[in-house]
C-alpha cells in the first residue's frame, strides 16, 4: 500500500483506545498476531500479520458494483471527455484545459484552488482520476498525445476481469498516499495501519477512535515531540474526515455520514488482495472452515507442514470450550515432538483463563509442565516458580523445533529466536547441563547453520561436552 505496517501499534490499537465494542477488541487481538515485535524503521514492514478470517461477497455481485464507484464512474467521464488531446512533457493535461476537466465533470475543487493551480497535478482529484484513467487503460499516452485506451469503450469482458481492472484501480489509489492522497500528510503515512485495523473489525470503528490510534501511532513510530503532537490534537480531526470522504468516493469505506466508517464489500476484497500481496495471512471465512473440525493433533500438524496458515486456530478454537481445546492440545504436547510442542504453546496462547484447570494438570506432565507453569504466571494464577535451568529447558526446546520445521535447520540462517547475541552465547553455554533429550542435536544444528562464527565454535564444544557427559 506504500505504507509500513507499525505491527505493534495495529496490533494494540483497539484494546488501548476503549471506544470499540468488547466484542470488536477481542476479535482483533485474537485474530491480529505478528511474527514478530514490530520495528518502527521504514524499512523492516516485512513481518507477517494474520488477520480475522473475513466473508467475502461473491464475484458476480462485486464485479456488478465496480462502475458505480463515483471515483470509476469520473474516470470513464474523464476519459470520454478528454478523447484525443494535447497533453504536456509532464504526460498531463495543460492547465487551462485541466480546469475546464474540472469545471466540464462537476468536481470538487474550490474556485481558489482552481485558479491558484500552476499545473494539472495541482488539482488532487482531477490528478487521481487522469492517474487511474491512464493506468487502467481508459486512455493512452503517446508521445504528446492522450487518446482513447484499450478499455475506454470495452466492457469487462467476465466477472474475474472486471475485478482485476477494480484491483489496479485500487493500487493506483493507494500508490498515491506516498505523494499526497487525502491532503493530510499523517492520514497518508498511517493509511495502511488505519484500512488494516478496519478491515478487522467488520462492525467499522469510530472516527474518534480511528483519530486517536492515528495519534498513538504516529507518536510512538514518528518519535513526534509534544508540540507536535498539541497541533495534531486540533487539525486530525478535520483531516481525517476530509480523508475519509475521498475514500469513500474511491469506493473503499461507507458509513461516513453515520460516524462509524468501515470498509464496502469492494474494500474489503482489494485491502485483502492487498494484505496478501504483501505477504499477511488474511483468509477468507471460507478458506479456514475447513480446519475448524480437525482434531488438535491434525491441527498442529497441518500447521507444522504449511497446510494450514496461523489464522486457522481462531475458527478451531471457536468450535470448543477452552477447556476443551487445552485439554486436546496438551495431549498433543505430552509425547509430541518439540515442533508439536511449540505449535501447541502458541495456540494455548490463545486461551484465557477458562482453561486453567486442564493447565494446571498439566503440571505433572514431565514435557509440558514448564509451559503449563509459564502459562499460569502469564495470567497471574498460581503456578510453581521456574528455575534459570528449567528456563534454559524451555530455550533449547524452542530452538529444537527448528529442527522439525518445513523447511530444515540448513535453510536458517537468522536464529532471531535469542538476541543479542551473548544471550545466545550464554545459553549455548549452559545447554549441556541441562536434561533435554535433543541438546545434543540443537548444538550440532548452531554449529553447522550458525552465521555467527563465535556462536557456532561455542556450539561445537558445548556440543563435544554434552557427548562426553552422556557418555559418563
Amino acid at each position: 500500500m506504500g505504507n509500513v505496517y507499525d505491527l505493534g501499534e495495529l496490533r494494540r490499537l483497539v484494546d488501548d483506545l476503549g471506544a470499540v465494542p468488547p466484542q470488536d477488541r477481542a476479535e482483533i487481538l485474537s485474530g491480529l498476531t505478528a511474527g514478530a515485535e514490530g520495528c518502527d524503521c521504514p524499512d523492516c514492514g516485512t513481518e507477517t500479520l494474520t488477520f480475522p478470517p473475513v466473508a467475502l461477497a461473491g464475484e458476480t455481485d462485486l464485479a456488478a458494483a465496480v462502475p458505480s464507484v463515483p471515483l470509476v464512474r469520473d474516470a470513464r467521464r474523464l476519459a470520454e471527455w478528454t478523447g484525443t488531446r494535447e497533453v504536456t512533457q509532464e504526460r498531463l493535461l495543460p492547465v487551462e484545459e485541466a480546469r475546464a476537466a474540472v469545471a466540464a465533470l462537476g468536481l470538487p475543487v474550490s474556485a481558489e484552488r482552481l485558479a491558484a493551480a500552476r499545473s494539472a497535478s495541482e488539482l488532487p482529484v482531477l490528478h487521481l482520476l487522469w492517474v487511474v484513467a491512464v493506468n487502467t487503460g481508459l486512455l493512452r499516452i503517446t508521445g504528446t498525445a492522450a487518446s482513447p485506451g484499450p478499455l475506454s469503450h470495452a466492457e469487462p469482458s467476465s466477472p474475474r476481469e472486471a475485478m482485476e481492472f477494480w484491483d489496479g484501480v485500487v493500487m493506483d489509489v493507494l500508490d498515491r498516499a506516498d505523494e499526497g492522497l487525502t491532503g493530510s500528510r499523517v492520514v497518508d503515512d498511517h493509511l495502511a495501519e488505519m484500512l488494516a485495523t478496519m478491515y478487522s473489525v467488520s462492525a467499522g470503528i469510530a472516527e474518534t477512535t480511528l483519530a486517536k490510534g492515528i495519534m498513538q501511532s504516529h507518536e510512538v513510530a514518528c518519535e513526534a515531540p509534544a508540540e507536535e503532537m498539541l497541533r495534531l490534537s486540533a487539525e486530525l480531526p478535520g483531516e481525517l474526515a476530509e480523508a475519509l470522504d475521498l475514500l469513500a468516493y474511491c469506493g473503499l469505506i461507507e458509513g461516513v455520514a453515520a460516524g462509524r466508517p468501515r470498509l464496502t464489500p469492494l474494500g474489503l476484497w482489494a485491502v485483502r488482495q492487498d494484505l496478501l500481496r504483501e505477504g499477511h495471512d488474511a483468509p477468507t471465512v471460507d478458506e479456514v472452515a475447513v480446519f475448524a473440525d480437525l482434531s488438535a493433533r491434525d491441527l498442529v500438524t497441518a500447521i507444522l507442514t504449511g497446510a494450514a496458515a496461523p489464522s486457522a486456530v481462531s475458527v478451531w478454537l471457536e468450535r470448543r470450550a477452552p477447556a476443551a481445546a487445552a485439554r486436546e492440545l496438551i495431549e498433543v504436547g505430552r509425547a509430541g515432538t518439540p515442533g508439536q510442542r511449540a505449535t501447541v504453546s502458541t495456540i494455548m496462547e490463545e486461551l484465557g483463563p477458562e482453561a486453567e484447570e486442564p493447565v494446571r494438570q498439566a503440571l505433572g506432565e514431565p514435557a509440558m509442565w514448564r509451559y503449563a507453569a509459564s502459562w499460569l504466571h502469564v495470567r497471574d494464577l498460581p503456578a510453581p516458580a521456574l528455575s534459570a535451568g528449567d528456563s534454559t529447558w524451555v530455550a533449547v526446546d524452542t530452538l529444537a523445533s527448528l529442527l522439525f520445521t518445513v523447511e530444515g535447520p540448513e535453510e536458517l540462517t537468522g536464529f532471531d529466536l535469542f538476541t543479542p547475541q551473548d544471550e545466545l552465547a550464554r545459553l549455548v553455554e549452559e545447554m549441556p547441563s541441562v536434561d533435554h533429550p535433543d541438546k545434543i542435536a540443537v548444538l550440532e544444528m548452531l554449529a553447522a547453520n550458525h552465521a555467527d562464527r563465535s556462536i557456532a565454535k561455542a556450539a561445537r564444544k558445548a556440543a563435544m561436552r554434552a557427548r562426553s557427559g552422556a557418555i559418563g
